[in-house]
C-alpha cells in the first residue's frame, strides 16, 4: 500500500506543497461506481488523483446530465472551487477504484494563498479544464451519436471487457442523445458483432472496432 509521500515523489508534488500541507493529507479510497460528490454540494476538500479513472458531468437547466470529461493521474478535482469558494459545479464519479489525497481549503488558505509556485499551478491546472468543458461541449454538437456512444463504452471499461447494468437513460443523457436513438445504435453495434447485450450487461466484444470508430477517444 502507498503512501502519502510516494504518491507526491511520484508525481513530482513534493516541493509544491509546504510540510504543513503534506501532513494535513489523507489518503481516500474510493469504489468504482462511487460517486465522489454531486454539482452543488458544498465544497472543502481540494482532491488530488493519484490512481484510478473518474468521469465528470453536469447538470444542465434542462435536467440532463452531459459528460465533460473522464480523468486520469495525475489531476486535481476541486481546483475551481477552491478558488472562486464556490459549490462543486460538477458532478464527480469513480469509474474504477479511486486512490486520492484528500487537502482540506483551510489549510491551503493559510499556508498557500501566496505561494506563487501553487498559485500557477492552480492556474494551469484551472486553464485545461475550461479548454476541455469547452471542448466536450462541442464534442456533444459536432460528432455524430454512434460515435460518442463508441467513445463511452470506451471511456467506461478501461480495465474490463464488460459494462455492469447500465442504465440506457442515464447514458443517452449523459452523451446528448434520446434513448431511442442510443437503443439504435447499440442494435446496429450488436448487430455488428461489436458488443453483445446480456442481462443488462454490455460485453465489449470487438473494442478495436470501436476505437476505430471513436477515432480518438473524445470522452477522454
Amino acid at each position: 500500500m502507498q503512501t502519502i509521500k510516494h504518491y507526491l515523489e511520484h508525481y513530482g508534488l513534493t516541493d509544491l506543497f509546504t510540510p504543513t500541507v503534506i501532513e494535513s493529507m489523507k489518503i481516500e479510497r474510493r469504489a468504482g461506481g462511487s460517486r465522489l460528490f454531486s454539482q452543488g454540494d458544498e465544497a472543502d476538500t481540494l482532491y488530488l488523483l493519484v490512481e484510478g479513472k473518474l468521469k465528470i458531468s453536469m447538470l444542465t437547466p434542462e435536467g440532463k446530465r452531459l459528460i465533460i470529461a473522464f480523468k486520469t493521474p495525475f489531476d486535481m478535482v476541486g481546483d475551481v472551487e477552491y478558488v472562486q469558494k464556490c459549490p462543486f459545479i460538477n458532478t464527480v464519479e469513480a469509474v474504477t477504484d479511486l486512490v486520492l489525497l484528500r487537502i482540506p481549503h483551510a489549510v491551503l488558505e493559510t499556508e498557500m494563498a501566496n505561494n506563487m509556485a501553487f498559485l500557477q499551478f492552480l492556474l494551469e491546472t484551472i486553464t485545461h479544464k475550461f479548454v476541455t468543458k469547452a471542448q466536450a461541449m462541442n464534442f456533444n454538437l459536432l460528432y455524430a451519436v454512434d460515435v460518442r456512444v463508441a467513445s463511452y463504452l470506451l471511456a467506461m471499461t478501461p480495465d474490463k471487457p464488460m459494462l455492469d447494468s447500465p442504465s440506457l437513460v442515464d447514458m443517452a443523457d449523459l452523451i446528448g442523445t434520446s434513448y431511442r436513438h442510443l437503443n439504435r445504435v447499440l442494435q446496429q453495434f450488436e448487430q455488428a458483432g461489436w458488443i453483445k447485450r446480456n442481462n443488462g450487461k454490455i460485453d465489449l466484444l470487438e473494442r478495436e472496432s470501436l476505437l476505430e470508430l471513436a477515432g480518438h477517444n473524445i470522452y477522454e
